[in-house]
């Protein structure tokens, strides 16, 4: 299962909710997924096909994988 995550973002200037959002490539598609900031709960994830955005099917394993990569760089 290899990824490149290309792009995150962390929206810390909210009043209420912050989400994390990372901009990943696999399997030579691209991908975004958001996340709740304070427990990395998911929120959404697309894949981005044919210019055009459509929600993505993840694995649990990718999620969490993502999920732990986030936690990291944060």
């Amino acid at each position: 299962m290899a990824y490149e995550i290309t792009n995150m973002i962390i929206d810390d200037d909210f009043d209420s909710e912050e989400y994390v959002t990372a901009e990943f490539i696999y399997d030579q598609q691209n991908y975004s997924i958001t996340f709740k900031k304070a427990d990395l709960e998911i929120i959404n994830a697309w894949v981005f096909k044919d210019g055009t955005s459509l929600p993505a099917n993840l694995s649990d394993s990718m999620v969490e994988s993502i999920r732990d990569d986030i936690k990291e760089r944060m």
